[in-house]
């Protein structure tokens, strides 16, 4: 069962995403002229793509991987060039609109987009789950919870993202709260590796996993920390 605080988030994720930036979030993950601020969050992102990309078999037909938060594809469709049968979902109805379009373009091997919740058990089981930065607006306690669940239908790796906790995002955070709500973006939970370690952990559900290679991508006003766990 979803706790109320990660479903409560998923609604205002949704309703972002879906709405309010929908857009400004597919020229954000296109190649057209963006900001200089922008820019240093789409140089972040695509870094750390490539990372989690890296982390993942060169080859990979006959493997299942699922993009959870998918957003506008480029992941899934990297890992369907490479021969994976990738199911790939969002919340936001919009981006997977984008995400068909883009990958249409591209031809070859396509991923099967799908709008839902990357924690819907009907998805099916997995060789690898990528969630690149869809877990960073949940609490600590909602991402543990969202790992443990996935983790059930995982049967070789994790890779995940989540927001470090370090001086500059607080105050980052701090001054975004001062905006309109209108104008706010989703808040962003930073979390402590210390702590994201030992909650893991704790959680029995994923005992079967082990700490593989991790990675911190800085851009400008991007910063996010990625990790892979893998089946022991």
């Amino acid at each position: 069962m979803q706790s109320g605080t990660y479903t409560a988030r998923r609604g205002e994720l949704e309703t972002y995403f879906d709405r309010t930036a929908s857009e400004n979030w597919a020229r954000l993950t296109s190649e057209a002229p963006v900001s200089g601020i922008r820019a240093t969050v789409r140089a972040g992102r695509n870094a750390m793509r490539e990372t989690l990309l890296s982390w993942l078999p060169g080859d990979m037909t006959g493997l299942r991987l699922l993009d959870a938060g998918c957003g506008t594809g480029a992941l899934a469709n990297e890992a369907a060039r490479r021969g994976a049968e990738v199911v790939a979902v969002d919340l936001a109805g919009t981006l997977i609109e984008h995400a068909r379009d883009r990958a249409a373009h591209l031809g070859g091997n396509q991923p099967d987009f799908r709008v839902g919740d990357m924690l819907d058990e009907t998805l099916g089981s997995f060789d690898h789950i990528v969630a690149m930065d869809s877990l960073i607006h949940y609490k600590p306690a909602d991402i543990v919870d969202a790992l443990a669940r996935a983790s059930a239908r995982c049967r070789r790796s994790i890779i995940f993202t989540v927001a470090p906790q370090t001086p500059m995002l607080s105050v980052m955070h701090a001054v975004g709260r001062m905006f309109p709500r209108s104008d706010r973006a989703p808040f962003i939970e930073p979390l402590a590796e210390a702590k994201l370690r030992r909650l893991i952990a704790a959680d029995p559900r994923l005992s079967d996993f082990a700490p593989g290679r991790h990675r911190r991508i800085k851009s400008g006003f991007y910063t996010s920390h990625a990790y892979e766990w893998v089946r022991r």
